[in-house]
Parts: structure tokens; C-alpha cells; sequence
């Protein structure tokens, strides 16, 4: 018999293996789900969506197990390796250094970055590059797309700065509602002193760069480099690299729009998308 990969032997949905072990652990310390949820401080509704695996516990969720479990460490390291599970491995580097960056500045040209995306909006894209996945391998990927906005649920989030071309606002994915909901979620997201948004309109002309790419510093003040290649992802720390690719975010910054009139294009656009999903339903 072959021998069983390390993707087999790993269980097949993260979250729900966690709520399971979260369970087992309840049930051996003989407490409810309300009396344990009083123990961690936490809601009995959110100890419900953990034990179903509706979501993956969140780190500050896993520690609160570990303290009152008397677990030093078990349940938020299971914790991290699940929270890794779904991911290509050539884009865990880049999650290991989002999750402790200060800073986080991306350009985006074709897609919303990841982080700020709406399920609906990653499933359409999930369904546009995975034709041949099933419904619940996608069900999947969105689950593992959705866990990248844990960064702006830290305890000190990292100021999420992201400058959008105007093509990623208007470029239909899903549908016209699908754009609307998405549009809606980064008006909210806007809405908190750790993001900031700007539009770089088809106005300003050729950008400054023609390919999507990230600067993540951390508190020290180290700076990473984040690029993709298809099927491969760029962690570039090269001091040069990194003060070349920050020239050229501070021209893309420059070009586009100020935060204000950002926002007012988005919602522009957002009920430009809303107007022809209605026009076209009559």
C-alpha cells in the first residue's frame, strides 16, 4: 500500500477538527457550553460556532483553552498548524509575516487583496479559477480565504493601507449584487482607523507599477517585499528591493485619489453596479 501524504493524513477541515477537540475537552471537564464559555470570558454563542466548527477559534480564543484547560501552549499551537491548513505552501511565509506586521501596504490591480474580501466575492473568483473543485472544495477555500481578516481582529491590528485601481471596482465578479455586497464591505472596513483606502483611477494614467505586490514592516521597522509569480509567491527582504518597491508605492500613492474622494468613487461605483443589477432584473 502507498504510503499516506502528509495533505491525507491531515484532517480535511481545519475548524471542525478544532471544535471537535474543543468539545472532547468540555465534555472531560464535566462543564456546559455556558459554564466553560464563563470560564474563557467568552460568549456561549462564539464556545457554539468553535465546537461546530462553523469557525476556527481565533488565537486569543485558543489561549483562553490553554489557560483553562492548564494546557501551556497545546491548544493555541494546534491552533496555528490548523490555521496554516488550505494554504499553497509557497504563501505560508507571506501569512507568517502578515500575522506580526505593523504595517501592511499593498497594491492591487486586478482582485480586493484577500483580507478584505466577502465570501461571496471569493467563492465567484474560487469558481473562475477552480472549474474542476467540487462545491465543498470551494466551500473550503472560501473558509481558508475568510481567515486572513484575523489581522484587523488582532489585539494591535496592523495599519491596513491599500491602494485599489480603479479596474478591481469595476471588473465584475460573481455578479453586479456580488460587486455591491464587496463594495458595501470596504466602505465598512474604511470605516476603522486601521484601514485605509485609496483608488487609483483610470484617469491617472499608466501606473507606476503594472503588477500587484506588498510591503509588510514589522514593529521593528523591518520591511519584506511581497510579490506572485503564477504558482509561486516572493518574499524579498534585499534592503535595495525593498526602498526600490517603496519609491514605487509612494508614486502609486501620490497618483491616486485622496481617502475622501476614494471612498466617494467606490460608493459611485457601487451604485453604478447597483443600478444596472437592477436594470438588468427588469
Amino acid at each position: 500500500m502507498a504510503e499516506e501524504t502528509e495533505q491525507e493524513r491531515q484532517p480535511a477541515n481545519g475548524a471542525a477538527y478544532f471544535g471537535a477537540e474543543v468539545k472532547a475537552l468540555r465534555e472531560a471537564l464535566g462543564l456546559s457550553q455556558g459554564k466553560f464559555a464563563d470560564q474563557l470570558h467568552y460568549q456561549q454563542a462564539q464556545v457554539s460556532k468553535v465546537e461546530n466548527g462553523t469557525v476556527l477559534a481565533s488565537e486569543a480564543f485558543a489561549e483562553a483553552i490553554d489557560r483553562v484547560a492548564g494546557t501551556p501552549g497545546v491548544y493555541t499551537r494546534l491552533r496555528a498548524k490548523l490555521s496554516k491548513q488550505g494554504h499553497p505552501e509557497w504563501f505560508i511565509p507571506y501569512l507568517e509575516l502578515e500575522k506580526t506586521a505593523s504595517t501592511v501596504e499593498d497594491y492591487s490591480n486586478a482582485f480586493v487583496m484577500g483580507a478584505l474580501q466577502t465570501a461571496e466575492y471569493a467563492q465567484a473568483l474560487f469558481r473562475a479559477g477552480h472549474l474542476r473543485d467540487s462545491d465543498e472544495q470551494i466551500k473550503r477555500r472560501v473558509e481558508v480565504r475568510m481567515r486572513r481578516q484575523e489581522i484587523l481582529d488582532r489585539e494591535a491590528p496592523p495599519l491596513l493601507w491599500v491602494i485599489l485601481h480603479e479596474a478591481v471596482l469595476r471588473t465584475v465578479v460573481g455578479s453586479r449584487a456580488v460587486m455591491v455586497a464587496q463594495l458595501e464591505h470596504l466602505l465598512r472596513k474604511a470605516a476603522s482607523p486601521h484601514v485605509l483606502l485609496q483608488v487609483l483611477p483610470f484617469a491617472a494614467g499608466a501606473p507606476a507599477s503594472g503588477l500587484p505586490f506588498t510591503l509588510l514592516t514589522q514593529a521593528d521597522g523591518a520591511a519584506i517585499l511581497y510579490s506572485e509569480t503564477t504558482g509561486h509567491g516572493h518574499v524579498n527582504d534585499s534592503a535595495t528591493a525593498v526602498r526600490n518597491w517603496a519609491d514605487t508605492y509612494d508614486r502609486l500613492r501620490a497618483s491616486a485619489e485622496s481617502e475622501t474622494r476614494s471612498l466617494r468613487h467606490i460608493h459611485s461605483i457601487m451604485e453604478e453596479h447597483a443600478h444596472e443589477q437592477h436594470a438588468g432584473s427588469t
